[in-house]
């Protein structure tokens, strides 16, 4: 896997790299600023892009920007942002995007290596990866009359967990069932979210899409 970080932190640039390096994976370049991120990746495209949300030249939402902007031109390079803060309008900013192959944690993961590098290839894989301090934030919401209202209480704890980008295994361990239970909430939730077959792999994206912009 071969990865750009753009983060104007030199210090958190240089434990991301060495954090990513000790994991067996290749940090291609580090930026500090959102304009050289857009030209490092139309130069040589990476396989993933690790971005922070503040970047200069103004410092407000620059990397976010930039990552969404780059989606666009590079559909196949997955973004993985960071952010100090729990803003989950920016979460949703970056899934309007495209969902496959995106994902948005608060910085202070870092500091659980494992969790962290999990997180990132479950992005560079296609998958979806929301920091679960957003999702209990989006939990809370007041929701308007659409099909999610259908879900129980165990299928809603069941996507929250998908959206968190947690494998079937993971999701019947946090939640102290069986995997095959787990699969069965899955399809009841693809059911009932009207998610057909055919849809394939991505009916896991577009069922966690479909919570999160409720």
């Amino acid at each position: 896997m071969r990865v750009l970080i753009a983060e104007d932190s030199v210090l958190l640039r240089e434990g991301l790299t060495r954090l990513l390096e000790d994991g067996g994976i290749e940090v291609v370049a580090g930026v500090g600023d959102a304009d050289s991120f857009r030209r490092r990746v139309r130069a040589d495209p990476p396989d993933l892009c690790v971005v922070d949300v503040r970047m200069p030249p103004t410092n407000t939402a620059d990397g976010l920007i930039a990552a969404i902007d780059l989606r666009s031109e590079f559909p196949d390079v997955g973004m993985l942002i960071l952010s100090q803060y729990v803003e989950p309008h920016y979460a949703l900013e970056l899934l309007d995007s495209g969902a496959d192959g995106v994902g948005y944690l608060l910085k202070e993961r870092i500091n659980s290596p494992r969790e962290f590098l999990d997180s990132l290839h479950i992005v560079a894989s296609g998958g979806t990866a929301v920091d679960p301090a957003v999702v209990s934030v989006l939990v809370g919401r007041p929701r308007r009359d659409d099909p999610l209202a259908r879900l129980t209480e165990r299928e809603s704890n069941v996507l929250a967990a998908m959206a968190e980008g947690k494998t079937n295994s993971s999701i019947a361990s946090g939640l102290y069932m069986s995997e095959r239970t787990v699969e069965s909430h899955v399809r009841s939730i693809f059911l009932k979210l009207d998610l057909h077959a055919d849809e394939g792999s991505n009916r896991r994206v577009l069922a966690v899409l479909r919570w999160l912009r409720s």
